[in-house]
């Protein structure tokens, strides 16, 4: 889908991951405060809420795929994306472990494999390689989460989402570390418990408690350089 001539003005961002859930939520936010979104679906995806979103933005909304697991479909977005500007590129994309509650050593090397790979490996692959479209002025950011904390664990449970998790943190610090000074504005994002497919039926908080309050403080931070790890309330998390 292209772009109209009047939203060439506006900012973009681009959300990995925005078919449904907090990714859907996220795009829908920043399309209200008049932002361009660039969201990604899996491949052969039904109609998701991103394709409802899309028909009624005004050619503000763009729909493009990808499956963050296959590094040749990073390349060929990164591709597509040439000449692109992204004044934020958010990586939301993540799963969980069919048995949340399963113990580090019962679970499957499959599994194991699978949610690391998604939640830590892939989002840094996606950022390694569109970096160089996200100007100074940008951010360059991922949903992390507050299980994520190492300093915050006191409870166990969902053990291998929590381990990914903390691994996407590290990955980040590290990617961070390697960047010249002044860097650019980088945000790991801690939404809370949200009702979600990912978060299920359970968690106390709806999305709209939760997002327009995480995508308040990610636009508060734009020039504030460096990574910081946050709620969606603009509290620092332990790392």
């Amino acid at each position: 889908m292209s772009s109209s001539d009047s939203s060439q003005a506006a900012p973009t961002i681009l959300i990995v991951g925005a078919g449904r859930g907090l990714g859907h939520a996220m795009a829908e936010e920043f399309l209200k405060r008049g932002w361009s979104v660039i969201g990604t679906v899996r491949p052969g995806a039904s109609r998701t809420k991103l394709h409802d979103l899309a028909e009624t933005a005004n050619g503000r909304a763009e729909i493009d795929t990808l499956d963050i697991n296959e590094p040749a479909q990073i390349a060929a977005l990164r591709n597509r994306l040439a000449g692109r500007t992204l004044d934020i590129l958010f990586i939301n994309a993540g799963i969980t472990t069919i048995d949340e509650h399963i113990k580090i050593g019962d679970v499957t090397t499959e599994e194991f494999t699978s949610v690391m790979t998604t939640n830590a490996l892939s989002p840094m692959r996606v950022i390694e390689s569109l970096q160089d479209l996200v100007p100074a002025t940008g951010i360059i950011g991922a949903m992390s989460s507050g299980q994520g904390s190492i300093s915050n664990n006191e409870t166990g449970m969902r053990e291998v989402y929590r381990g990914s998790k903390a691994a996407l943190n590290m990955f980040m610090r590290s990617f961070a570390a390697r960047q010249p000074e002044p860097s650019r504005t980088m945000l790991l994002m801690a939404p809370g418990w949200v009702r979600t497919d990912l978060g299920g039926p359970d968690a106390p908080f709806s999305i709209q408690e939760s997002i327009p309050s995480l995508v308040n403080v990610m636009l508060s931070q734009k020039g504030t350089p460096g990574l910081q790890f946050l709620d969606r309330f603009g509290r620092t998390v332990p790392w």
